[in-house]
């Protein structure tokens, strides 16, 4: 309709009288209302669990909270009720589909896929701050600290950090380009810490594709706090993409006390890992690409990050437990030896370790032999 209108009053030159005898032979296409089948009731557990992600209860608890940001002040229209523009956006996040197909799963319009998804996005996103959290308080950073070093007594880290990409559809415009990443397609590179239990503890997903993961971590405020030292003497585990830190594994582990250190460490932000694994694999949206406008990007991400961690604290899909991790390096006998004395190289060696990560290395050999005795 709105086209015609368009088409007549771009012919100014022509009698008004005919346009709108025009308009009189346009016909409106009657409003028709699909059927929509009741997925809630016909799924059993396992078939629900699969098409949508979450278990029935898990996802009448998303419901719960959410729910007084999807109902309708009235059911003019045969308003759609909010179990099923959960289930819409549900199934969207774990198919990665166009809206149009998901309107077609769900029996209505592409129009209304669009503004439910984005509506229920929005308020699941809204939860972030309830489920994304850092640990504040001594007895949370303990605990997080306790967890990391139970995988490969690696001691005093407080979380796991790295970034990922998220497939986008390319925004368009002068600075389209900057969202292209390093492999050739666009993405959102999104910076996340994890918790030895694959939760997100923090998540930054606002910077292009073409960014590096130092220049993303050097904006965000949880790097300002480290800096400031509120965290007193925890630290975070990085690989070897961030800046020389006392964090950062040794770049050229010679001794075995130095090649135990890298192990233990690399062994122990294995969990980030793992987290964008099942993170993706849960949510085949993130793999596949959101392909829908920039600004409706990023709450999508929030969201799906939300999901991830509600699903971990329900225990709901995680992998089997990994058989107990033996490190290849003799760890009794390095602690037999005593207190671990700084070792001199040729100097014709090239070294990259400055004094803090050796002192680091040293007191954490001094305090696993104190503890053997």
């Amino acid at each position: 309709m709105e086209a015609a209108y368009n088409f007549i009053f771009e012919h100014e030159n022509d009698d008004i009288l005919e346009n709108l005898e025009l308009l009189d032979n346009i016909v409106r296409r009657p409003k028709t209302y699909k059927e929509r089948r009741d997925y809630f009731e016909e799924y059993d557990d396992v078939d629900f669990r699969t098409r949508f992600r979450l278990s029935k209860e898990s996802c009448l608890d998303v419901l719960q909270m959410i729910e007084d940001k999807l109902e309708y002040p009235s059911n003019r229209n045969k308003s759609i009720s909010p179990i099923n523009q959960l289930l819409l956006t549900l199934r969207y996040y774990a198919t990665g589909s166009q809206q149009i197909t998901m309107g077609d799963y769900c029996g209505m319009s592409k129009s209304t896929s669009h503004r439910i998804i984005h509506r229920v996005t929005v308020a699941i996103a809204s939860l972030g701050r309830q489920f994304i959290k850092f640990p504040a308080s001594e007895e949370e950073v303990k605990k997080e600290q306790l967890q990391f070093y139970n995988i490969a007594r690696f001691p005093k880290a407080l979380g796991a950090l790295d970034c990922t990409h998220i497939r986008i559809r390319s925004p368009g415009g002068e600075n389209g380009e900057h969202f292209r990443n390093r492999k050739g397609y666009m993405s959102i590179n999104v910076q996340a810490i994890g918790n030895a239990n694959l939760e997100i503890l923090d998540l930054v997903a606002r910077w292009p594709g073409s960014n590096q993961d130092q220049t993303i971590w050097n904006g965000s405020y949880r790097n300002t706090i480290f800096e400031s030292g509120q965290y007193g003497d925890a630290f975070l585990l990085a690989d070897s993409g961030y800046m020389n830190r006392p964090y950062m594994p040794l770049q050229y582990p010679l001794t075995p006390e130095e090649r135990l250190y890298n192990e233990s460490q690399i062994r122990s932000r294995n969990p980030i890992e793992r987290l964008f694994g099942i993170w993706k694999r849960r949510f085949p949206v993130l793999t596949l690409g959101i392909q829908v406008q920039l600004k409706n990007c990023l709450p999508i991400i929030v969201a799906t990050a939300v999901l991830h961690n509600i699903l971990i604290k329900a225990k709901e899909e995680l992998p089997s437990d990994d058989p107990e991790i033996q490190l290849p390096a003799p760890w009794d006998d390095l602690i037999e030896q005593g207190h671990i004395r700084e070792h001199r190289h040729n100097d014709n060696i090239n070294r990259d370790i400055n004094p803090v990560r050796r002192s680091l290395i040293n007191n954490y050999f001094r305090s696993l032999h104190l503890q053997s005795l």
